[in-house]
């Protein structure tokens, strides 16, 4: 019973942080060392900054 609630608990989690976008740099990490491995890797600061600049510049569908 524990570990089907622990594996539940698993599955929402991952659910909730591909829903919000938490995981969007360590996949982005990951892209960049594997096709640049020689490239510096931005902080996560940096990433997120850049990628809400983008938006700003470029608005896509969104609410308001």
């Amino acid at each position: 019973m524990t570990a089907l609630i622990l594996r539940a608990a698993k599955g929402v989690r991952w659910y909730v942080r591909e829903l919000m976008g938490d995981s969007r740099y360590e996949r982005y990490v990951a892209h960049l060392s594997a096709t640049h491995p020689g490239a510096t890797v931005p902080t996560e600061r940096e990433f997120w900054r850049e990628r809400h600049a983008i938006e700003e510049r470029n608005p896509t569908s969104r609410c308001c």
